[in-house]
């Protein structure tokens, strides 16, 4: 069986992915995950919001108030987090064969575009711009809304020459739209849909608000396959989906719709790293039985397009007909 696919113009010897996460923000992890069979790992994303409330800790945590400080604390506690993201790259990279895709998360224009540069100078092979939007902005219409994604990517692509993929929010009026035209910048060369988001809980006893802390699970897949399986044959930039992939038949509905690979995280958190072998394993089992010898022999077989019924995928209303019949 030949599973190896090419994302990012990277050869992974296989489509599993471990996305962004605790998993990934080691260079001991990372080795366990590769000798486990990852084709490739996306690091723990460096968020600046995160550097910034740290910032802000450390600085209400002391008396001295003057602007000198303050700016000690921000370039202390920036240069600390990145020089540590950026020692995780250099020493993976020493050590570790498979790709390492770095993760960046950011608030300010400014810091995606210096963020950027020095991950490319540590060595990574390619980043994942982690732009969540949310449109709640009474401010912003949808297009307003929606430049930033193209601000931000040109300002990057401008700044670095590795790849870039585009990890984005499924939050748009227009996504189908959005999507083709982000592609058509040629300033990324992937998306990967979509971000699985913080969602805010209410505690009633204490009356406040809270994390809902839910793990993931395989229901959480529906999004990103529809969409995969609408997008997958008009965009001709790889689709790599995340989100909901938790075992090996989920990695293969999603090359079905037309995913070139996956990104994987909340199982191999549950059952640990020789998971991954095990999905691997199955994969191939399938394959043989279905008469595949490669993935791209069934890379798109279910999209939208080569569906019997096109429209299966743009119904958002329940029918009967639609239905699992064996479920009703």
């Amino acid at each position: 069986m030949d599973i190896s696919v090419k994302y990012l113009g990277l050869d992974l010897k296989n489509p599993i992915i471990i996305g962004s996460s605790g998993l990934t923000n080691s260079v001991n992890r990372i080795k366990e995950l590769e000798k486990n069979g990852a084709a490739a790992v996306v690091l723990k994303s460096l968020f600046e919001e995160q550097i910034s409330m740290e910032q802000n800790h450390i600085a209400n945590q002391d008396q001295h108030n003057y602007p000198e400080f303050q700016d000690y604390v921000k370039f202390y506690t920036e240069g600390k987090n990145l020089n540590n993201y950026l020692d995780i790259i250099k020493d993976s990279k020493k050590s570790i064969d498979i790709p390492i895709i770095a993760s960046i998360n950011c608030v300010s224009s400014n810091e995606w575009v210096s963020f950027a540069k020095n991950i490319e100078t540590a060595g990574a092979d390619a980043i994942e711009l982690n732009i969540s939007l949310l449109p709640s902005n009474f401010d912003l219409d949808s297009s307003e809304n929606e430049k930033i994604y193209f601000k931000i990517i040109e300002k990057v692509k401008q700044n670095v020459n590795i790849p870039i993929a585009l990890k984005m929010s499924y939050y748009s009026a227009g996504l189908a739209n959005l999507i083709q035209k982000l592609s058509w910048t040629q300033n990324i060369d992937s998306f990967v849909l979509f971000n699985r988001f913080y969602n805010p809980d209410i505690d009633i006893d204490k009356k406040e608000v809270i994390s809902s802390s839910k793990p993931g699970n395989s229901d959480d897949i529906y999004t990103s396959l529809r969409w995969v399986a609408l997008l997958s044959d008009t965009i001709e930039l790889p689709l790599v989906a995340s989100t909901g992939i938790h075992d090996s038949k989920d990695v293969i509905k999603q090359i079905l719709a037309g995913a070139q690979a996956v990104q994987i995280v909340s199982s191999i958190y549950k059952k640990g790293g020789s998971y991954i072998s095990i999905i691997l394993e199955e994969i191939e089992n399938w394959m043989k039985k279905n008469n595949y010898s490669k993935l791209s022999d069934f890379r798109g077989l279910l999209n939208q397009k080569k569906s019997e019924n096109h429209s299966v995928y743009e119904r958002i209303q329940f029918m009967k007909y639609f239905s699992d019949k064996n479920n009703i």
